[in-house]
């Protein structure tokens, strides 16, 4: 991991924590699933990971700390590694495989959070089916912040690959 990469990912992360704050007022819905997934599909499953940290303990620094920091480190950063392997299998990923990939990570992330009632309460289903119309929420969230992000950070991420490539050349 480089310098360059470094600075993306920073730049990514200063993006899905001002992203998540802006949109606080709207209940699941914020673009760090989409930003997280995005990271995974070019720069691999490490920097989603590595992401996926750095949003969960600065936006969670913000918003409040708790329990849940826990489970959602462990749901966005299985989806960021699932979007890195996704990354890996195709040179170019279909878009329609990752909006529904981005589609499902809402539903998958709101699965996982429901874990933390389990492990307060011991009580799963209820919380889990009453708390669908959220999960809706994040994943029409996830595939509209998909939709306008990926294109532009696709196109800037290009750059990147042709930096990382012309550094390589030249040492």
């Amino acid at each position: 991991m480089n310098t360059y990469k470094l600075t993306l990912i920073a730049i990514l992360a200063a993006l899905a924590v001002v992203g998540r704050y802006w949109f606080a007022f709207l209940p699941n819905v914020q673009p760090v699933t989409a930003i997280i997934i995005i990271t995974g599909v070019i720069l691999g499953p490490g920097s989603a990971l590595l992401l996926t940290v750095i949003v969960v303990f600065v936006s969670n620094m913000l918003l409040g700390m708790g329990i849940w920091a826990v489970w959602q480190t462990i749901s966005w950063g299985v989806i960021g590694i699932i979007s890195g392997w996704i990354g890996k299998m195709f040179s170019r990923p279909p878009f329609l495989l990752l909006l529904i990939f981005t589609v499902f990570s809402g539903y998958f992330y709101g699965f996982i959070i429901s874990l933390t009632t389990y492990q307060i309460t011991g009580s799963f289903w209820p919380y889990y089916i009453s708390g669908l119309p959220f999960d809706t929420n994040h994943a029409i969230g996830n595939a509209v912040f998909f939709v306008l992000f990926y294109p532009l950070i696709a196109y800037l991420m290009e750059k990147y690959a042709l930096h990382r490539f012309a550094v390589k050349d030249t040492d």
